[in-house]
């Protein structure tokens, strides 16, 4: 019997991450390392495990994520959309309460980009009148 594995992908600024999900017994794998070795921050670690509380599903799943792109930051909300992507796709019964987090939504904010004739995207040289 094969077991059954779930995939999804999340998004967020530049970065991305394929998520494949199975049954487990909480294992998450990020690029092959064991995910708090790969986001050594503790509020990257939060943000990534945030699907798993709200659900309260946290252990039940091994979790194998390819992410590229972006910044550390960036690739972690990107993990965090793809963990709530594939549990939706376990259990569409789950949908409603990621949704009212916004967990489902992709974070669309990117870099602004930089004018012509200008110091940056928002910045101007200072304008004078002679």
């Amino acid at each position: 019997m094969t077991e059954k594995r779930f995939y999804a992908t999340g998004k967020r600024k530049c970065a991305i991450a394929r998520v494949y999900m199975k049954e487990g017994n909480g294992i998450i794998k990020v690029n092959k390392m064991n995910f708090d070795d790969y986001f050594t921050r503790d509020s990257l670690m939060m943000i990534i495990q945030q699907p798993l509380d709200i659900v309260g599903r946290k252990g039940k799943f091994d979790f194998y994520i390819n992410v590229y792109g972006g910044g550390i930051a960036g690739q972690a909300g990107a993990v965090k959309h793809g963990i709530s992507k594939a549990l939706v796709e376990y259990d569409i019964e789950l949908r409603p309460i990621l949704k009212r987090a916004g967990f489902l939504t992709r974070d669309s904010r990117v870099k602004e980009r930089k004018k012509y004739g200008q110091k940056g995207a928002r910045k101007r040289f200072q304008f004078s009148k002679r």
